[in-house]
């Protein structure tokens, strides 16, 4: 009991003590509000924001490079376009193969001769135009359109006294003009007349004789070659092959000296 009254002694005397009764301590009235949440310390968060930003700082920097690079794109490009027209321009003569390779090919002609020369000059002196003198270095082109109511051309000739080269070629060209033309052409051949010479003749144009062709519509049928027309009438015939104009050249471009008159006739057949 007196252990009991002890205590309650002790617990009144501690109820009437005050915060005045300590000098240099002042009261404070306790804030009941609650305490701030504590900043969150969850590591495998804080690890995923960070993650995010580098990720978004990465995204933003490849964004950057892409548009530098979609800038400077048309000046890269500048050298390849360049080049693709350097590419075309080499092709001209590879064109120019690829035409003369999707040409048809040209069948041989049908050649005969025949020992009546007189009675061929007889009868062509009495025809307009079928008698003329190919002069010395001379080559005369007579061209023969194609035409749809005939299906070959023919032809014959002859010559006074000497021999005259003669060749074939068809131009691929499409017809523009149904007339038969003669071109008269002067060589620039400067050899010596060489009235043995058997080959074909030839000048480095084909113009003017010579089997090298800077055209590449023009096909060769036959090559010039001197012929013995002087003896002997020199005939043929050649189917056309399709719509063009064919050269029928009389070369006199190897003779220094001589002129030759020629005895000839152009026709259609059907």
């Amino acid at each position: 009991m007196e252990r009991l009254e002890a205590t309650s002694e002790l617990q009144s005397r501690l109820s009437s003590l005050s915060f005045s009764s300590f000098p240099g301590i002042t009261a404070k009235q306790s804030d009941n509000r609650p305490l701030d949440r504590l900043p969150n310390t969850d590591l495998s968060q804080s690890c995923t924001q960070s993650k995010n930003q580098a990720d978004m700082e990465e995204t933003k920097g490849d964004s950057e490079q892409h548009s530098e690079g979609n800038a400077a794109a048309p000046a890269e490009m500048a050298p390849g376009e360049g080049g693709e027209e350097n590419n075309s321009a080499g092709s001209c003569p590879l064109s120019a193969e690829m035409k003369a390779a999707q040409m048809p090919p040209l069948t041989p002609p049908t050649t005969w001769t025949s020992a009546a020369v007189k009675e061929l000059k007889a009868k062509l002196r009495t025809e307009d135009d079928s008698v003329v003198t190919v002069y010395r270095g001379d080559i005369m082109t007579v061209h023969v359109p194609t035409v749809p109511e005939a299906k070959k051309v023919c032809w014959e000739f002859a010559t006074d006294g000497y021999d005259i080269g003669f060749g074939i070629y068809f131009d691929w060209t499409p017809v523009t003009s149904r007339s038969i033309t003669v071109h008269i052409s002067e060589s620039s051949d400067d050899e010596d007349e060489e009235e043995e010479l058997g080959g074909p003749v030839g000048n480095g144009d084909v113009e003017k004789g010579s089997k090298s062709q800077t055209n590449s519509n023009l096909a060769e049928i036959v090559p010039v070659y001197r012929q013995d027309s002087h003896t002997t009438v020199q005939g043929g015939s050649h189917d056309f092959p399709g719509e063009g104009t064919y050269l029928l050249k009389f070369d006199n471009s190897y003779s220094l000296w001589r002129n030759k008159t020629l005895y000839y006739r152009v026709y259609y057949s059907a």
